[in-house]
This record gives structure tokens, sequence and C-alpha cells, in this order.
């Protein structure tokens, strides 16, 4: 019989009988969470084609690592159902950040559905298209066309999931936060075909150190790399979102630090402030020090941002 390198490890920690029942139980969980990684089978989001899209130039290829993801070309849905013992029937679409300029796989994706998971909410990682002329024949559109058409995708077969159409939500951390505020007061905008009439309006969003304005205060790389570098006036006001928060805008739950160094906080007050005017529901916390990019855990302050997002979507119903 043949065995591997981590085989025999396993085989050494095992003549130690009173860490036997222990360590086993650990690696048999290991074992899980890594097969459940290897199982997650990525669900095209256009399987007959990619609306607003452009043949990609031959050096323009997805690359990336279990980290980062650059120039997607063709957007994908990676699903994190939650164990059907513990499933509330929430769900949420996760949408990575990193400037709309690449995709923060793992800090804002990954840790941040097993977190979900936990808790029983359903998650799932939308990679979505960077924003880019070369593949998009409109690139202002084509983040929340993926975006719109996720939650299509996951309310249309919500059933199959164990997932109530009516509480799926949205969450976005820094420009993928642009890209869920866009989501969440743009749903009216339909940039997909959605000739069922299945709402794309979240029912839930959560923001993490997000984007929102595209006008002084705003992360210049991502302004840049959504609507250009000489912008229309109209463009700049269209997807600074704090212009579009209505009364029907979804609660929204903000989380931010004040020393981001990348993101000026004021993006989470210009949004908040404009929630509190439309009298929108919504929680915002803002961390004294964290700065930009902080994922799942801050490691500035022994707070728990998720278990304050936790108690807000039991307050809410979610």
């Amino acid at each position: 019989m043949a065995f591997n390198r981590s085989d025999l490890v396993i085989l050494n920690l095992y003549k130690y009988k009173p860490m036997k029942k222990l360590i086993f139980t650990v690696l048999a969980f290991a074992a899980v969470i890594t097969t459940h990684a290897q199982d997650v089978k990525p669900i095209l989001l256009y399987p007959d084609g990619i609306p607003n899209s452009k043949p990609a130039p031959a050096d323009y290829v997805e690359t990336g690592s279990k980290d980062w993801a650059w120039k997607v070309v063709t957007p994908t849905l990676l699903p994190y159902p939650a164990d059907k013992s513990i499933a509330t029937g929430t769900a949420v679409i996760i949408c990575p950040g990193g400037g709309y300029g690449g995709l923060s796989m793992d800090n804002e994706g990954y840790s941040i559905a097993r977190a979900f998971n936990q808790i029983g909410v359903s998650a799932f990682i939308l990679k979505y298209r960077l924003p880019s002329d070369l593949i998009m024949k409109d690139k202002t559109i084509g983040p929340l066309q993926d975006a719109q058409r996720a939650i299509q995708l996951v309310r249309s077969r919500a059933a199959e999931w164990g997932i109530n159409p009516a509480k799926i939500g949205i969450l976005g951390a820094s420009a993928g936060g642009h890209l869920a505020s866009t989501a969440e007061t743009h749903y009216k905008q339909v940039v997909i075909d959605n000739k069922n009439n299945i709402s794309l309006r979240p029912d839930f969003a959560i923001l993490m150190y997000p984007v929102i304005t595209f006008g002084d205060l705003t992360h210049h790389g991502s302004k840049d790399n959504l609507i250009g570098k000489n912008p229309t006036q109209e463009l700049v006001d269209l997807y600074s979102n704090e212009k579009q928060v209505t009364a029907d805008t979804p609660p929204t739950f903000l989380v931010m630090a004040e020393d981001d160094g990348t993101v000026p906080v004021e993006n989470a007050l210009l949004f908040y402030n404009a929630m509190i005017k439309a009298k929108v529901k919504g929680e915002l916390h803002i961390y004294q020090a964290g700065g930009h990019g902080f994922g799942i855990n801050n490691s500035k302050s022994k707070e728990k941002w998720f278990d304050w997002c936790k108690s807000w979507m039991n307050s809410n119903g979610f």
C-alpha cells in the first residue's frame, strides 16, 4: 500500500493514543471542509451568451490564484449552500472588492461565505466581470448586469437551494460595496433580459468599507475603472449612490474604519445620511481603527462586525 506525505503524518499522529480521538475528529472535520471547497462548482451566469460583450483579445486572459482573480471574461456564481440542519432560508450574494480592477476572492469572498454558512445562511460568491472597453460594449453597466443576473438566478432557483425568495441579500466590500450599493439603488434600471419580471431588488444589503460616491470623496481607481477618467457629470451623479437612495432602498448594514486610508470614511456617512433622509432602516458601525480591507476580522479590534451584522439580520427577520 502506498501513502502520500499527508497519510504518513496522520499515521504518525495516530501512534499517540491519548490524542487519537481528538486528532481524527479534527482531521475528519478538515477533510469535510476541504472536500466541500473542492466540490464548489461554478455556475455560469449566462449559459446562452454573455450580454454586452465583445470578443476578448488574445492577450486578455483570466488570471489569478486562490486569493485574487483578474481579467474575468466569463462571470460565474460560486454556491455555498448552508447545511440543511441549520439553514435559515436566507441567502447572500457576495461581491468581492478590488477597485474594479481585480477581485479579492479569499479575503472578501470565501472567508465571508464560510462565516455565513456557520449561521445557516447560504452564500453565493459573484465572480463578476471587471469593467473594460476591451471586452464590453458599455463597461459602465457590465458589473451591474452581473449583479442583477446573480439576484435573478438565485431568486429563480431559490426552491432548489431551500432559499426563501424574499430573503435574498447582497454584500459587497470596497469596490464590491459600490457594486452592491448600485444593485440595491438601481434595481429599477434593468440592464439584463428579464422577460419573467423576476424582482431584481435585493431584500437587504451589507456594505463593507464601500466606495459609494464618485464625487470629491471617491476612490479614484474604482471610479476611473468603471466610468473612465473623463466621465460626464450625469454619469458621475448616476453612480454616486448616495444620490440614488429612495424610500424603496432595502435595509442596509454598513461597517467601516475611521482610519481607512483608501476609501474615505465619509463614503459610508454619505450613504447612511441618505438612508436617514429616506427613512430606510439600517445600521452604521465605524471602527476607530482597522484601515481598509480588513475582511471578516478587524485585527485592530476585539469586536466582530459579523456579530453585529448577525444581530441586525435577526432583528429584521433575515
